[in-house]
């Protein structure tokens, strides 16, 4: 038997029985939990839902009730399913982006096994009359 009454039982203002099927589940300091779902549900199909679900899946059917209750106020429309499209398309975009940065990075590994290697002194060109025009000199490219 419970000594304060239940989010549910508070809400309608009547005495909480001891075989209350809301009491575990809406616990009397958290009215508002209880508002959302019943807002969206009721309480009497809340009532029979929970009878009709196991006992060890009941916690889990009210977590779920909640959660749905709560993306259904912020979004009538499309509720959970607008937030799990969404999720979706983020991950979609997130897999193409992924798959582009692989492909670039295949390319760029190619392209360096591909090129001829570079050698290993650098000396300055001298043209055939001993000019020397310096064109093989690295340079700092800092001011690019």
């Amino acid at each position: 038997m419970t000594s304060t009454r239940c989010a549910v039982c508070k809400y309608f203002r009547r005495r909480c029985p001891p075989d209350c099927i809301f009491a575990p589940h809406f616990l009397n300091h958290n009215l508002q939990r209880f508002t959302c779902v019943h807002k969206i549900y009721g309480a009497s199909n809340i009532g029979k839902l929970l009878q009709d679900t196991p006992m060890q899946l009941r916690a889990d059917a009210v977590e779920s009730l909640y959660y749905e209750a709560k993306c259904r106020l912020r979004d009538p429309v499309y509720g959970c399913a607008g937030i799990i499209w969404s999720l979706h398309q983020q991950i979609q975009i997130a897999q193409r982006e992924l798959a582009q940065v692989q492909a670039e990075i295949a390319f760029l590994d190619a392209n360096v096994a591909v090129e001829d290697p570079t050698p290993s002194s650098v000396e300055p060109l001298v043209q055939e009359n001993g000019v020397e025009y310096g064109l093989d000199i690295p340079y700092d490219y800092w001011f690019y």
